[in-house]
């Protein structure tokens, strides 16, 4: 059986609802409390397979000390050829008439982790950081809200994959707390800016992709190999300050309004674990210029999902705020990734490009609060009366994600944050 055969089992018991079946077999970076050091493992079921101790054993094509290297990005550079090997060795070691790992008790014991005793950690040592603007619902609603909406689009928009570059520096792991940033913001009255915390604090749903194969200075990647440079995906929430925002964006777009937090899932589900998930994305007119037209499917049925727990609720309980769907999105990473190097710019391993705000057509699918609320205008009504416009200093966000199999999922897990007063 091939390692996305929907038959397949493994000897680690997972529910139908589980993110993490053997079909999925996610990479992420963690540690324990017994040790420290950082290495690579693979989300299977409720627990975590350490690749490090599986390549001690000389179960892996991969030496141990690239599982030890404090990060994915040295196994990630190996290559496609070694991408595939590993997951392939992998489903082996975990199936479920496989004696070689299911019946080694010492083995098992060294190298299967239950998920809630273990510290994840940011996988991969990112590079940069790009961020799109790719979905038309989206870009239409926002266009909408701020222009006429006869003209929410700009004229570029149907033609280019919208991007900015963005801080690197500021991306951190899901559960990692995020201060309320502080800027200059106008008030809708006022003549002049003032300096204040940000009072239109936002999430953005997002997915996001991690370059594999670089490409070099002054070489663009033809759009038909583009999902070859793709290692794998994890969830994004691109936080928003969108006064700041309002004030700072033209002419030169987003700046501090971005740049003091992006969250992303800790596990990172390889393009090989969702190709039974590819889907034709939205068709696109007028046609793009053949430097960024496709020859084939390069949408993917992705489920999304966002709750808000509000500070003041007693209960603790999430609340359902967005579902949607990643194969809503106009422009697809094959597109993002050939234009972002056509014009010779060069790419790193590690390297991450957000979608951009996925946003669906009816109003419960907005990825946003900006659009779920009216900028703020209709409030959205929680549990025990609780209403939002924005985030709320204690409130957190939270985002998940999966692909529906036949019988089983190919999930993301989650990316969660917890915004703190300003400091």
């Amino acid at each position: 059986m091939q390692a996305n055969d929907p038959k397949l089992k493994s000897f680690i018991a997972t529910t139908p609802e589980s993110h993490f079946p053997i079909q999925n077999l996610p990479y992420g970076i963690f540690s324990t409390g017994a040790d420290p050091t950082l290495r690579a493992g693979i989300a299977i079921g409720d627990s975590v397979l350490d690749l490090a101790i599986l390549a001690d054993a000389d179960l892996l094509p991969v030496p141990s000390e690239i599982f030890r290297s404090g990060s994915l990005n040295q196994f990630v550079a190996l290559g496609h050829a070694t991408w595939r090997a590993t997951r392939d060795a992998v489903s082996q070691l975990l199936r479920d008439d496989n004696p070689v790992l299911r019946d080694n008790r010492a083995l098992r014991a060294n190298a299967l982790l239950p998920q809630d005793h273990v510290t994840l950690h940011l996988p991969i040592d990112i590079a940069g950081y790009t961020d799109f603007y790719s979905s038309k619902e989206h870009a239409t609603n926002v266009g909408s809200m701020f222009r006429d909406p006869e003209n929410a689009l700009l004229p570029n928009w149907l033609h280019i994959p919208i991007g900015y570059n963005g801080r690197a520096s500021s991306v951190v792991v899901s559960g990692t707390d995020l201060h309320r940033p502080k800027g200059q913001l106008k008030l809708p009255d006022a003549d002049a800016p003032i300096f204040a915390s940000s009072r239109k604090l936002d999430f953005e749903l997002e997915t996001g992709f991690f370059v594999g194969q670089p490409n070099a200075l002054g070489e663009p990647i033809d759009i038909d190999v583009a999902e070859q440079h793709i290692f794998g995906m994890v969830l994004l929430n691109d936080w928003s300050a969108r006064d700041l925002q309002q004030w700072e964006y033209v002419p030169l777009g987003p700046f501090n309004s971005k740049s003091f937090g992006t969250s992303i899932s800790p596990w990172v589900v390889t393009m090989e674990a969702l190709e039974p998930f590819r889907v034709a994305s939205p068709a696109q007119q007028p046609a793009p210029l053949p430097y960024l037209q496709q020859h084939t499917d390069n949408g993917y049925d992705i489920a999304l999902e966002v709750t808000l727990t509000a500070a003041e609720d007693k209960s603790g309980l999430p609340q359902t705020i967005c579902k949607t769907n990643f194969k809503a999105m106009y422009w697809t990473m094959a597109q993002q990734l050939a234009h972002h190097t056509v014009s010779g710019c060069n790419t790193k391993v590690g390297d991450l490009m957000g979608s951009g705000t996925i946003s669906g057509s009816t109003p419960d699918a907005f990825g946003s609060l900006l659009e779920l609320t009216k900028n703020g205008q209709k409030p959205l009504t929680l549990a025990d009366g609780v209403q939002r416009g924005f985030i709320q200093d204690g409130d957190e966000i939270a985002m998940t994600g999966w692909c529906q199999g036949d019988g089983y999922r190919v999930g993301f897990g989650s990316v969660s944050g917890k915004i703190l007063p300003s400091r």
